[in-house]
């Protein structure tokens, strides 16, 4: 990049996207085959790839899956772009920065409570891309099995446009809204949302804000998917029709551009002559999606005791073994607490899931906030079975607390949950923001076994 300015991009660019963010439309439902055209007619009618296509565009099918999954597993969709996705040079390596790949080999799995504090400011210039900071993951990308946390911290729009071959991403902001121009159209996330780029699909990321910092969670296995609802019933959780989809919208873009391809856990370059993001219509059910989190519809108790976190799912990819995820995304959004004769926030326990944790904002129901606390911006992992739960100020709180009807709204925050250990990256094992004596959290808990004889 050249100068600062350029790099950041300036206060009327930004103002700017957000205002084509905040006038965008947008699709409804999880999973739909949708359809859209940003210019009548682009669409063909009754076939997916005519002799000609309309307006001398050019058909071309992305297939998220292989052609013979089952058809409720099935997701591919079909572009109908200015120059097919095969026009473009060689790729050449270049460099990854502070992403990294599975298998994760460089560290041991470490059974010990960790937490880190909200990643360093960037320096000047870095966008999305650069931005992203591997903490750690599992499985294999060579074998579309596993998964990554990442976390992200940029002060400059994208100018440049990436693809993901290795997974999915879900993008969880924490801090700065984010506009993603995408092969299908445009999205708008801000803090409290969430955005799913699904593999393979081409995109760059602009910011509405001088900063944007949040999470990336790399899914290499099955796509997210809604759960079940089991005796749950039709309804609850994460609404099918609370999830939009973008409307087509194409870049006619002649010159060079840097499109950025991550295949196999390495980054791979080419300078394009025109923008990829060029599809002028395009229908299917494997499309980018946005989610407002605030729309969770929470289940939980209303007699006693607290319901076990899987309640709390949004998003599941699911794994060979029934109810047993590859990776789980999970929502602590605010709800009422009106247990009674109930320790109220999330108890004690030992889990054959792993989990990391992070804060979107405010304060999470059994953690201490403040410096040196779980803030936002912040995270934890609880590898299996490794033992956790409230800290003794949060212990002590709430087994004297009033019993009265509670509402939750004062933060919101999330969970990464994996079936397999997360190993981290060794940048990740000896990160300056990395908190020291974590485990100091659980000294204090008194003894107060009284033997009735």
């Amino acid at each position: 990049m050249s100068d600062g300015a350029t790099a950041r991009g300036s206060a009327t660019e930004r103002e700017e996207a957000r205002k084509i963010a905040e006038g965008l439309e947008h699709l409804s439902g999880f999973g739909n085959e949708h359809t859209s055209e940003a210019v009548p007619g682009a669409l063909p009618v009754g076939r997916n790839s005519p002799q000609r296509a309309p307006l001398g565009l050019y058909a071309e099918q992305l297939s998220g899956s292989a052609f013979t999954e089952p058809r409720a597993e099935n997701r591919r969709s079909w572009l109908y772009r200015i120059r097919p996705s095969a026009a473009h040079p060689a790729f050449t390596r270049t460099g990854n920065g502070a992403l990294r790949s599975a298998p994760f080999t460089q560290t041991v799995p470490d059974p010990n409570r960790l937490r880190w504090n909200p990643l360093p400011e960037p320096a000047e210039g870095t966008d999305f891309l650069a931005g992203l900071w591997t903490l750690g993951g599992n499985g294999d990308v060579t074998q579309r099995s596993g998964m990554a946390v990442h976390l992200y911290h940029a002060d400059a729009s994208m100018r440049r446009v990436l693809s993901d071959a290795d997974g999915e991403l879900l993008i969880v902001p924490e801090r700065g809204g984010l506009l993603l121009r995408t092969e299908f159209g445009l999205l708008h996330v801000e803090p409290g949302h969430i955005a799913l780029i699904p593999r393979g699909v081409r995109f760059r990321v602009e910011l509405l804000d001088e900063t944007a910092r949040g999470y990336v969670c790399e899914n290499y296995g099955a796509p997210f998917r809604l759960p079940d609802l089991g005796p749950i019933g039709a309804n609850g959780l994460a609404n099918a029709r609370d999830f939009r989809a973008p409307v087509a919208a194409y870049e006619d873009v002649e010159g060079p551009v840097e499109v950025v391809n991550k295949f196999c856990g390495n980054l791979w370059a080419a300078t394009y002559d025109h923008s990829p993001l060029d599809v002028v219509a395009w229908h299917g059910n494997h499309v980018p999606y946005a989610y407002d989190l605030r729309r969770f519809n929470v289940m939980g108790t209303i007699s006693y005791d607290h319901p076990d976190p899987s309640i709390f799912t949004v998003l599941t990819s699911p794994s060979d073994t029934p109810g047993l995820a590859g990776v789980d995304f999970v929502v602590f959004a605010p709800r009422w607490l009106v247990g009674e004769d109930t320790f109220r926030p999330p108890y004690f326990h030992r889990n054959v899931m792993s989990e990391y944790m992070g804060l979107i904002e405010g304060a999470y129901d059994a953690k201490t906030a403040g410096e040196g606390g779980f803030v936002p911006g912040g995270g934890s992992l609880h590898n299996m079975m490794s033992a956790h739960g409230p800290d003794r100020e949060t212990f002590d709180r709430a087994s004297a607390a009033e019993l009265r009807p509670q509402k939750i709204d004062d933060g919101l925050a999330f969970m990464f949950e994996t079936r397999w250990p997360v190993s981290l990256t060794p940048q990740a094992a000896r990160a300056d923001h990395l908190q020291q004596g974590y485990d100091d959290v659980w000294q204090g808990l008194e003894r107060h076994f009284r033997p009735l004889h």
